[in-house]
């Protein structure tokens, strides 16, 4: 078998692998987009803030530490313990959870019913908020995240496809972990949206706010929820991606990378995060791969957004979203 024909194998599995991680992203965005209406550009450093927060708690960090330092004129950093991965993902969980509630009765509890540019522009205000308060809470060091999760080269994907080709495939264990449990999220996200009480009331929200309050829906119960869910899918993109690069403050800029994401598969769409999430990682890689070194590389860098913008133009509402006709 040719050798590039080879490579490009090997880019397209590698491929796959960068959408899975795109796409956990991109499903918190859909998560609050179905049921609330809002964009919220504030996604991509809630990743952020649970990663630093879960490093925070693993390393038993004193939060508000160089505040508290400054202020006082004390030497406070550590608590003297640390915490097991599994323990600190659940505290995070809980901070998470937290935050949606105050997200909700600061912010969005008083925004109900305006217009969607005004809730957009209350998310860029959390997404700055939010990153500056993180930055206050844990520092803006770089942190190294490690919850146990296997990483590195595996080496049956690499016995096995040497066996047959001659030629081993480098595939990362934390990649396939990100693959299955994107899997498993947006499995259990489909059915709990589809099947459960709480989802259906959902839906019922994000279609018409003072219809489903009329029929008896808490739009405050909805909302913390939905931004709660929003808040375990941003910690466990925060996981993957702080595992695989480090927690630091471009972190928060996967989310530029899941917008191509969004417009791909639909805002409304949670498969459709998923399959727009492949189709740009495999995408992105592939172009790089054969074009790339044509036009002096880095095209990783744009090809999403151009492959995005060429979709607004001939189907807008991404390849699974709802086409919306208004009558006038």
């Amino acid at each position: 078998m040719p050798d590039q024909l080879l490579f490009g194998m090997e880019v397209v599995l590698n491929g796959l692998m960068a959408g899975v991680l795109y796409a956990l992203v991109a499903l918190g965005f859909v998560l609050i987009y179905k049921a609330s209406g809002i964009f919220n550009y504030a996604q991509g450093v809630m990743a952020l803030f649970a990663a630093m927060t879960l490093v925070g708690i693993m390393e038993g960090n004193v939060p508000f530490s160089h505040l508290i330092n400054a202020v006082f004129g004390t030497q406070v950093h550590h608590f003297g313990w640390q915490v097991p991965g599994i323990a600190a993902v659940a505290l995070t969980m809980i901070v998470m959870v937290a935050l949606a509630w105050v997200v909700n009765q600061l912010i969005f509890r008083h925004l109900v019913n305006q217009a969607p540019i005004i809730l957009f522009m209350a998310t860029i205000g959390l997404a700055y908020f939010l990153e500056g308060f993180g930055d206050v809470m844990w520092g803006s060091d770089i942190k190294k995240l490690d919850v146990g999760l296997p990483q590195g080269l595996n080496t049956v994907i690499d016995d096995l496809t040497y066996g047959l080709f001659g030629y081993g495939f480098f595939i990362d264990n934390l990649d396939i972990v990100a693959t299955v449990v994107a899997a498993l999220l947006v499995g259990s996200l489909v059915v709990f949206a589809q099947y459960s009480k709480q989802g259906r009331a959902m839906r019922a929200v994000a279609d018409d706010h003072q219809a489903a309050l009329s029929v008896g829906v808490s739009l405050n119960f909805i909302w913390v929820m939905v931004w709660s869910l929003a808040g375990f899918v941003a910690l466990v993109a925060g996981i993957m991606w702080g595992t695989k690069s480090g927690v630091q403050f471009s972190l928060s800029l996967i989310a530029l990378k899941a917008l191509p994401v969004l417009m791909l598969g639909g805002f409304t769409s949670i498969p459709g995060a998923i399959v727009g999430g492949l189709i740009i990682g495999v995408g992105e890689k592939l172009f790089e791969f054969s074009v790339g070194t044509m036009v002096g590389g880095a095209t990783e860098n744009w090809f999403a957004y151009v492959l995005a913008l060429i979709f607004l133009v001939f189907r807008p509402q991404g390849l699974f979203g709802e086409k919306i006709i208004e009558r006038v």
